[in-house]
């Protein structure tokens, strides 16, 4: 667990950089709370907070200056390249991946990225050429920000670190308040106007010239050439060399285990592999709440609780396993939301998932600092109800909010009907959307099904599964557990986009491949079960204290959220005693977070 700052000016010097950086960093403490660097010249200022040892950030040759590097992230083939640059003439001094990436660019120029097989996002200062790289991994695991200042540029790797420097103003616009009710993560948009995330599988280069961006890796369209059992036995090598990978990585990965298709997965795959190296049996961590189980429900979310299958898959794979067992009373904790809250920067819509989430990661980090989770298998292998709704594929739009109303958008049913009028969230759904489809690569005559699955399994790619990556990095990190996510190995991403439509839903179920791929380790009932969702409180004391937290909220002294409601919506929710909906309360979770937001960053709102 790492986070980078940085701070460049290429028309004049840095003042007070050090003690900047230092600020910037001591807002990424979750990240790397156990030490940081800072590496500064005249013009230039990269800074790191770690876990770990330290590892050299700056190289130099008979006394000149080569480059310094800030990296941030997991590299899995460092063994590899250092021994292609051993060969190319290099003599390194550690056995950092840090030295690793620096000879690297040394050798090979900004053609490293493409070299590159992990999880990272990492700044490389050219001392020679005043030159600054920004790299980051090709899914988007890692997350880098940046905002252009009048004479340079800032990062970090969340955007909490910019806003804390002096030059970076905190602006919530109507693109900014359009994009948090979008529901729908647009590459490149980084909520806070004036700056930027880097896309996944890009890079930037920043000199007195200016600044460039270039992609090195996206998704292709090939021709898919594979029987149905030979698709199946290569998903399930490239999920197992996956899995491998990150399990023994520094420092060993347990597993999040639901009892559902993708979690029971990795955890069987892994216990498998640490078997065979003869090492101890894999840790795994379930989530319950407190009588959720006994008195289940069935929604059309969640068919099934978790629990049962939870133990079935201990009692089939060797484990140590724990139950993590929450309360409503926990959950409502304002010192457990507050830290929630500051993870995450901006609204993204998951309210109590959030919190439930971290309190689960709490409690597994004093046994494993990082853990295997399962984002982005529904996304490859097609197991959202939305890709077997062909009612909902059909339509022109993001099919995640297809049955969205059409009217507010994500989470704003609370808003002022004026500025619901002004923001017109539809018609940004709409833009981005098209933007969206011209991106998607196509084979030449595909058509009908195969070409629209394609589309929406792009879209789902790109636009969905980064929500759920940067909520999983944010609560992970702020937790101090590192989520490890296998199903966003790019080789396998890219082998999986071109498995048709017609294997991927072969038998009418969701994630054929990925059952069949499993169906002679995973126990039937497992792998057959269908889609359930991350667990949610059921507890009726829960909508009666969030009913409770946004009254007070509204009750104090000129929160900055109210000019932005609407009062008598709000009044009705909030007084009322029928039972809330799921809707109501992301609409209720929205105006905390917002208002969080506007005071921890001093946001100023122009819409």
């Amino acid at each position: 667990m790492t986070g980078i700052a940085g701070w460049v000016a290429f028309d004049r010097k840095l003042g007070d950089a050090e003690q900047t950086i230092g600020k910037m960093l001591g807002t990424l403490e979750l990240r790397g709370p156990e030490g940081a660097q800072v590496w500064s010249d005249s013009r230039t200022a990269l800074g790191r907070c770690h876990r770990g040892d330290d590892h050299p950030m700056y190289l130099e040759e008979s006394g000149h200056g080569l480059a310094t590097v800030a990296f941030s992230g997991q590299l899995y083939n460092a063994v590899d390249l250092r021994r292609q640059l051993v060969s190319h003439g290099h003599e390194f001094r550690t056995n950092s991946v840090a030295e690793v990436v620096i000879r690297g660019y040394l050798q090979w120029g900004s053609s490293l990225a493409e070299r590159l097989e992990g999880f990272y996002a990492f700044a490389i200062w050219d001392v020679r050429r005043k030159k600054l790289l920004l790299v980051r991994d090709r899914l988007g695991v890692e997350p880098l920000y940046y905002y252009r200042t009048a004479d340079g540029l800032l990062f970090g790797s969340e955007p909490k670190a910019i806003l804390s420097h002096p030059y970076a103003e905190s602006v919530l616009d109507a693109e900014s308040l359009r994009e948090i009710f979008a529901f729908v993560k647009t590459p490149g948009q980084a909520v806070f106007s004036g700056m930027r995330e880097l896309r996944p599988g890009h890079e930037l280069c920043a000199d007195v010239n200016g600044l460039r961006t270039r992609a090195y890796w996206s998704l292709e369209a090939h021709p898919h050439t594979d029987d149905l059992e030979t698709t199946v036995q290569t998903v399930r090598d490239l999920l197992g060399s996956a899995v491998e990978r990150q399990v023994i990585a520094d420092p060993p990965a347990g597993a999040l285990l639901s009892g559902g298709l993708d979690s029971s997965t990795l955890a069987a795959l892994a216990s498998g592999i640490l078997a065979e190296r003869g090492d101890e049996a894999l840790h795994t961590f379930g989530l319950d709440f407190v009588g959720y189980t006994e008195g289940f429900q069935p929604d059309e979310k969640r068919g099934s609780p978790d629990a049962p299958f939870v133990r079935e898959l201990t009692r089939h794979i060797p484990t140590r396993h724990a139950d993590v067992v929450i309360d409503t009373l926990s959950l409502m904790d304002p010192r457990k939301r507050a830290a929630v809250l500051q993870a995450v920067d901006v609204p993204i819509g998951m309210g109590d998932l959030n919190t439930s989430l971290y309190l689960l990661l709490q409690a597994v980090r004093p046994t494993c600092a990082a853990v295997l989770s399962g984002e982005a298998a529904d996304e490859l292998f097609g197991g959202y109800r939305w890709q077997h709704d062909a009612e909902v594929v059909r339509r022109d739009t993001f099919p995640w909010i297809a049955r969205m109303d059409p009217r507010t958008g994500f989470g704003a049913a609370l808003l002022d009907p004026g500025l619901v009028e002004r923001l017109d969230v539809p018609s940004y759904q709409a833009q981005r959307y098209q933007e969206a489809l011209r991106e998607v690569p196509r084979l030449p005559g595909e058509e009908g099904e195969e070409r629209r699955m394609r589309e929406v399994n792009y879209l789902a790619l790109t636009r969905f599964a980064q929500l759920l990556l940067d909520r999983r990095d944010r609560v992970g990190q702020a937790a101090g557990v590192e989520m490890r996510v296998p199903f966003t190995d790019h080789r396998l991403v890219q082998y999986a986009f071109n498995i048709p439509w017609s294997m991927k839903s072969r038998d009418g179920i969701d994630k054929s491949v990925l059952r069949a791929a499993m169906k002679d380790t995973l126990p039937e009932a497992i792998a057959r079960r269908p889609k359930s969702h991350f667990p949610q409180v059921r507890d009726p004391a829960y909508d009666q204290a969030l009913r409770q937290e946004v009254k007070e909220l509204l009750a104090k002294t000129d929160p900055p959220v109210r000019p932005f409601l609407n009062a008598g919506r709000v009044r009705d929710l909030t007084h009322g005693e029928r039972v809330l909906t799921m809707d109501d309360r992301i609409d209720m979770e929205t105006i905390v977070e917002i208002n969080e937001c506007l005071i921890r960053y001093g946001a100023r709102v122009t819409v």
